[in-house]
């Protein structure tokens, strides 16, 4: 009975491993503050309060030939998003439904199979107020709404539009636009290295991409060279400008490109196709004969999009 009333106050952590079903993994959020509107009592109307979370996932093992890769992992990011969904959705009476949202948002992660969710209020007393909750796969009571995806706008940009000394006010128009944006380029203006080598080559030519991305994002701060669909969905959930630096992306994809490295509007063209975009915007290069979205050509010269 002590070591139960002792591990009743311990972190969700601790509860996971005196309680573990097994050899499992896990991953935590410890103390992420948010101050937010909550509360079934007349005095939290109108207001906001702290609130504390702190959420162990129980994750299965992760495979032998993880190669370090994001995007084979649960993110941290998807449990602050979680989070931070369900306190957008609306406002909520009870800590306990709050809880038990996070808590079914975080188990449609695939790799998750158990969850702690420990929440406090931290400004209705001396002390700490709240609640905690552990939830299974199994438990899960009703289907929860996937997020709606981005569409966001695409941007290619041509060595001529880089060079142009527009960039900046291109993409100021685009911001303005309030949808996710991200800007997608070709090989870099340098002689490119020939092996004569089919799969080889991809590579090298994928890289020159990639070399022409960080050109790009030397031009404006506001730009991020992401590489994998993990960044560009933090990044597109969080306002974050980004240049697409495609070699990931494009060999690992089950689905992927017919188009060379070379073809590089086709080949962003197919990217925006990913995320289904409704539009992509191409600066200073020719539109290939087959687009998977609609594309729209602008002059370099011309300053308005």
């Amino acid at each position: 009975m002590s070591s139960e009333v002792r591990l009743a106050f311990e972190h969700p952590s601790e509860r996971s491993i005196a309680t573990a079903r097994g050899p499992l993994d896990r991953i935590s959020l410890r103390d992420h503050m948010v101050e937010v509107e909550i509360g079934a009592f007349q005095a939290e109307r109108g207001t906001t309060q702290r609130i504390c979370f702190n959420v162990v996932v129980e994750i299965t093992p992760l495979p032998k030939d993880l190669d370090d890769d994001v995007d084979r992992i649960l993110s941290y990011d998807r449990v602050s998003e979680a989070i931070a969904h369900e306190l957008a959705a609306e406002r909520l009476n009870l800590l306990e439904t709050l809880a038990e949202r996070v808590a079914e948002r975080i188990l449609l992660e695939p790799q998750a199979v158990r969850v702690f969710v420990r929440i406090e209020k931290l400004d209705r007393g001396p002390g700490a107020l709240g609640v905690e909750i552990v939830r299974s796969q199994d438990q899960v009571s009703h289907t929860v709404a996937e997020d709606e995806p981005p569409h966001p706008r695409l941007m290619y940009l041509s060595n001529a539009a880089i060079d142009s000394g527009n960039v900046s006010a291109w993409i100021d128009q685009m911001e303005c636009r309030q949808r996710p944006l991200i800007l997608c380029v070709g090989a870099h203006p340098l002689e490119t290295p020939k092996t004569g080598h089919k799969w080889t080559q991809r590579r090298i030519d994928l890289l020159s991409i990639e070399q022409n991305a960080w050109r790009l994002a030397a031009k404006d701060d506001r730009c991020v060279v992401v590489a994998t669909r993990t960044e560009l969905d933090w990044a597109m959930k969080n306002g974050q400008i980004c240049v697409w630096a495609p070699s990931k992306i494009v060999l690992d994809a089950v689905d992927g490109p017919s188009e060379a490295p070379t073809e590089s509007v086709a080949l962003a063209s197919w990217f925006a196709a990913t995320f289904e975009a409704g539009e992509m915007i191409v600066i200073g290069a020719e539109l290939p004969a087959s687009p998977q979205v609609p594309l729209r050509a602008v002059d370099v010269e011309q300053t308005q999009l």
